[in-house]
């Protein structure tokens, strides 16, 4: 009896170091993520703010989309997510309004993948205004109320806006996802230790955003 009691206590502890080996490692910060240096205020109340750096023309953005928009859409209520279309160079100021204007609209999150794919898929550049307003139109946005936000203070402000708040986060590369204005990561951020491909970079960040998430919750208690 008193054998197999031994053998049954050397099987739990053998068991116990096989899930503590399976179990993911906490992400560290300065590896998976960074602490910003200065925490930047958020507007978020109780819930947890999570502002994603993007653009239009990045291919990497195009790719991460997908997993991003189902991790944001499985978190719901817990987080308020927002997206900063990155100012670059002067062609891609006009999908850089696009966004702004797709969002002061609150069609951005039912057209965000429309866009991408015109880019990426279909080949059509939205790098002009006439092209813009052409895709606009195509996808039964009305063309007025289109042209008059375009064009509106509004959507001028928020392009001033983001070259504000890459030099306040100090953005450098997309995409890059900032949690509770303090805490930053990437899919390259995330998964350059481990990740052998782009997908498995995405799934890496989306672990450490999970993380990111509930350690800011629970420093908000």
């Amino acid at each position: 009896m008193q054998v197999l009691k031994n053998f049954l206590a050397a099987l739990a502890l053998f068991s116990a170091a096989i899930g503590a080996a399976a179990s993911p490692a906490e992400p560290k910060a300065g590896a998976e993520y960074i602490v910003l240096p200065s925490a930047q205020p958020t507007d978020a109340g109780k819930k947890i703010e999570v502002i994603e750096f993007f653009a239009y023309w990045c291919p990497h953005c195009y790719s991460f989309e997908p997993a991003l928009a189902a991790w944001v859409k499985k978190q719901g209520d817990n987080i308020v997510f927002k997206r900063v279309h990155v100012p670059f160079r002067e062609d891609t100021i006009p999908q850089q309004k696009l966004y702004f204007t797709l969002d002061a609209m609150g069609l951005a999150d039912k057209l965000q993948s429309k866009v991408f794919d015109a880019i990426h898929v279909e080949r059509n550049r939205l790098n002009s205004d006439a092209l813009v307003i052409a895709w606009a139109e195509k996808n039964g946005i009305d063309k007025a109320k289109f042209l008059d936000t375009y064009n509106s203070f509004g959507v001028t402000g928020k392009l001033r806006r983001a070259t504000a708040m890459m030099d306040l986060y100090k953005i450098e590369f997309w995409p890059v996802v900032i949690v509770d204005g303090r805490f930053q990561t990437s899919p390259h951020q995330a998964g350059s230790a481990t990740a052998k491909t782009e997908g498995e970079q995405q799934q890496a960040a989306i672990q450490v955003l999970d993380f990111l998430v509930d350690k800011a919750r629970a420093e908000k208690k």
